[in-house]
Protein backbone atom coordinates (compact mmCIF):
# COMPACT_ATOMS: atom_id res chain seq x y z
CA UNK A 1 0.00 0.00 0.00
CA UNK A 2 1.46 3.36 -1.00
CA UNK A 3 0.85 6.46 1.04
CA UNK A 4 0.64 9.62 -1.01
CA UNK A 5 1.46 12.96 0.48
CA UNK A 6 -1.60 15.16 0.70
CA UNK A 7 -1.02 18.37 -1.21
CA UNK A 8 -2.87 21.62 -0.94
CA UNK A 9 -4.96 22.45 -4.03
CA UNK A 10 -2.39 25.07 -5.04
CA UNK A 11 0.52 22.64 -4.62
CA UNK A 12 -1.33 19.91 -6.49
CA UNK A 13 -2.11 22.27 -9.36
CA UNK A 14 1.48 23.53 -9.46
CA UNK A 15 2.85 19.97 -9.49
CA UNK A 16 0.54 19.12 -12.38
CA UNK A 17 1.63 22.20 -14.33
CA UNK A 18 5.31 21.45 -13.71
CA UNK A 19 4.75 17.89 -14.94
CA UNK A 20 2.82 19.13 -17.97
CA UNK A 21 5.63 21.55 -18.80
CA UNK A 22 8.21 18.76 -18.53
CA UNK A 23 6.12 16.52 -20.82
CA UNK A 24 5.74 19.37 -23.29
CA UNK A 25 9.49 19.95 -23.49
CA UNK A 26 10.37 16.23 -23.55
CA UNK A 27 7.75 14.87 -25.95
CA UNK A 28 5.73 17.71 -27.46
CA UNK A 29 2.19 18.98 -26.91
CA UNK A 30 0.50 15.71 -27.91
CA UNK A 31 2.06 14.13 -24.80
CA UNK A 32 0.35 16.59 -22.44
CA UNK A 33 -2.66 14.48 -21.49
CA UNK A 34 -4.48 14.17 -18.19
CA UNK A 35 -3.41 10.53 -17.93
CA UNK A 36 0.27 11.28 -18.60
CA UNK A 37 0.38 14.20 -16.18
CA UNK A 38 -1.44 12.21 -13.49
CA UNK A 39 1.00 9.35 -13.91
CA UNK A 40 3.96 11.70 -13.71
CA UNK A 41 2.86 13.16 -10.35
CA UNK A 42 1.33 10.04 -8.85
CA UNK A 43 -2.23 11.32 -8.87
CA UNK A 44 -5.42 10.09 -10.47
CA UNK A 45 -7.05 11.19 -13.66
CA UNK A 46 -10.08 12.34 -11.64
CA UNK A 47 -7.83 14.45 -9.42
CA UNK A 48 -6.66 16.38 -12.48
CA UNK A 49 -10.22 16.65 -13.77
CA UNK A 50 -11.08 18.27 -10.45
CA UNK A 51 -8.36 20.90 -10.93
CA UNK A 52 -8.60 21.53 -14.67
CA UNK A 53 -11.97 20.22 -15.85
CA UNK A 54 -10.62 18.65 -19.04
CA UNK A 55 -7.50 18.14 -21.14
CA UNK A 56 -8.30 21.46 -22.84
CA UNK A 57 -8.47 23.08 -19.40
CA UNK A 58 -5.08 21.62 -18.53
CA UNK A 59 -3.61 22.93 -21.78
CA UNK A 60 -5.10 26.38 -21.19
CA UNK A 61 -3.68 26.43 -17.66
CA UNK A 62 -0.30 25.29 -19.02
CA UNK A 63 -0.35 28.08 -21.62
CA UNK A 64 -1.08 30.62 -18.90
CA UNK A 65 1.60 29.16 -16.65
CA UNK A 66 4.20 29.30 -19.44
CA UNK A 67 3.20 32.82 -20.44
CA UNK A 68 3.36 34.13 -16.89
CA UNK A 69 6.72 32.47 -16.26
CA UNK A 70 8.21 33.72 -19.53
CA UNK A 71 6.83 37.25 -19.17
CA UNK A 72 8.29 37.45 -15.66
CA UNK A 73 11.72 36.49 -17.02
CA UNK A 74 11.41 38.99 -19.89
CA UNK A 75 10.35 41.74 -17.46
CA UNK A 76 13.47 41.00 -15.38
CA UNK A 77 15.63 41.22 -18.51
CA UNK A 78 14.03 44.54 -19.43
CA UNK A 79 14.61 45.87 -15.92
CA UNK A 80 18.27 44.83 -16.18
CA UNK A 81 18.49 46.57 -19.57
CA UNK A 82 17.05 49.75 -18.07
CA UNK A 83 19.71 49.55 -15.35
CA UNK A 84 22.38 49.50 -18.06
CA UNK A 85 22.97 45.74 -18.16
CA UNK A 86 22.14 43.34 -20.92
CA UNK A 87 21.11 43.94 -24.50
CA UNK A 88 18.22 43.86 -26.90
CA UNK A 89 19.60 40.49 -28.09
CA UNK A 90 19.07 39.01 -24.63
CA UNK A 91 15.38 39.94 -24.81
CA UNK A 92 15.17 38.42 -28.29
CA UNK A 93 16.84 35.23 -27.08
CA UNK A 94 14.44 34.94 -24.12
CA UNK A 95 11.39 35.22 -26.39
CA UNK A 96 12.80 32.78 -28.96
CA UNK A 97 13.82 30.30 -26.25
CA UNK A 98 10.34 30.46 -24.70
CA UNK A 99 8.70 29.56 -27.98
CA UNK A 100 11.37 27.07 -29.03
CA UNK A 101 13.21 25.28 -26.25
CA UNK A 102 10.44 25.77 -23.66
CA UNK A 103 7.73 24.49 -26.02
CA UNK A 104 5.38 27.48 -26.11
CA UNK A 105 5.43 27.56 -29.92
CA UNK A 106 4.55 23.87 -30.23
CA UNK A 107 1.81 24.23 -27.62
CA UNK A 108 0.33 27.29 -29.35
CA UNK A 109 0.38 25.55 -32.74
CA UNK A 110 -1.16 22.39 -31.26
CA UNK A 111 -3.98 24.37 -29.64
CA UNK A 112 -4.74 26.29 -32.81
CA UNK A 113 -4.78 23.13 -34.92
CA UNK A 114 -6.99 21.30 -32.43
CA UNK A 115 -9.51 24.15 -32.36
CA UNK A 116 -8.67 25.13 -28.78
CA UNK A 117 -7.94 28.75 -29.73
CA UNK A 118 -9.35 30.27 -26.54
CA UNK A 119 -6.65 28.41 -24.62
CA UNK A 120 -4.24 31.06 -25.91
CA UNK A 121 -6.14 33.82 -24.10
CA UNK A 122 -3.87 33.61 -21.01
CA UNK A 123 -0.84 34.02 -23.29
CA UNK A 124 -2.29 37.13 -24.88
CA UNK A 125 -3.27 38.53 -21.48
CA UNK A 126 0.22 37.96 -20.05
CA UNK A 127 1.87 39.62 -23.05
CA UNK A 128 -0.57 42.54 -22.87
CA UNK A 129 0.15 43.00 -19.17
CA UNK A 130 3.89 42.83 -19.80
CA UNK A 131 3.69 45.58 -22.43
CA UNK A 132 1.53 47.76 -20.16
CA UNK A 133 4.03 47.30 -17.32
CA UNK A 134 7.04 48.13 -19.49
CA UNK A 135 5.89 51.67 -20.21
CA UNK A 136 3.03 52.69 -17.94
CA UNK A 137 1.41 55.94 -19.00
CA UNK A 138 3.44 56.16 -22.21
CA UNK A 139 2.45 55.63 -25.82
CA UNK A 140 2.97 51.89 -26.01
CA UNK A 141 2.28 51.48 -29.73
CA UNK A 142 5.98 51.09 -30.69
CA UNK A 143 6.49 48.56 -27.91
CA UNK A 144 3.31 46.71 -28.88
CA UNK A 145 4.46 46.53 -32.50
CA UNK A 146 7.94 45.37 -31.49
CA UNK A 147 6.38 42.75 -29.21
CA UNK A 148 4.15 41.48 -32.01
CA UNK A 149 7.12 41.25 -34.36
CA UNK A 150 9.18 39.33 -31.77
CA UNK A 151 6.40 36.90 -30.92
CA UNK A 152 5.53 36.18 -34.56
CA UNK A 153 9.16 35.63 -35.53
CA UNK A 154 9.74 33.43 -32.47
CA UNK A 155 6.62 31.37 -33.24
CA UNK A 156 7.69 30.96 -36.87
CA UNK A 157 11.19 29.97 -35.81
CA UNK A 158 9.81 27.43 -33.33
CA UNK A 159 7.55 25.78 -35.89
CA UNK A 160 9.67 25.76 -39.05
CA UNK A 161 12.65 28.08 -38.66
CA UNK A 162 15.52 25.60 -38.73
CA UNK A 163 14.19 23.79 -41.81
CA UNK A 164 13.50 27.08 -43.61
CA UNK A 165 16.91 28.49 -42.75
CA UNK A 166 18.59 25.31 -44.01
CA UNK A 167 16.62 25.43 -47.27
CA UNK A 168 17.79 29.03 -47.77
CA UNK A 169 21.40 28.29 -46.78
CA UNK A 170 21.12 30.57 -43.76
CA UNK A 171 22.38 29.89 -40.24
CA UNK A 172 19.88 28.60 -37.66
CA UNK A 173 20.04 31.87 -35.75
CA UNK A 174 19.16 34.00 -38.80
CA UNK A 175 15.66 34.73 -37.48
CA UNK A 176 17.11 35.83 -34.12
CA UNK A 177 19.51 38.14 -35.94
CA UNK A 178 16.64 39.61 -37.98
CA UNK A 179 14.53 40.05 -34.85
CA UNK A 180 17.35 41.88 -33.10
CA UNK A 181 17.86 44.21 -36.08
CA UNK A 182 14.12 44.84 -36.34
CA UNK A 183 13.81 45.52 -32.62
CA UNK A 184 16.59 48.08 -32.75
CA UNK A 185 15.09 49.67 -35.89
CA UNK A 186 11.51 49.79 -34.55
CA UNK A 187 12.24 51.51 -31.27
CA UNK A 188 13.80 54.95 -30.96
CA UNK A 189 17.17 55.08 -29.25
CA UNK A 190 15.71 56.32 -25.94
CA UNK A 191 13.19 53.46 -25.92
CA UNK A 192 15.91 50.86 -26.44
CA UNK A 193 16.97 51.38 -22.85
CA UNK A 194 13.51 50.13 -21.95
CA UNK A 195 13.70 46.98 -24.04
Amino acid sequence: MSIRKRLSPEDSRRAALDAARALLVESGPQAVTLKAVAGRIGRTHSNLLHHFGSAAGLQKALAGYLATTVCTIIAEAIAARRAGHGSAREVVDLVFDAFGREGAGALASWMLLSGNEDALDPVFEAIHTLVDNIAPGEDTRPIREATMMLVLLALGQATMGDALAASLDLPNDAARDMAERQLLAMLPEEAIAGV
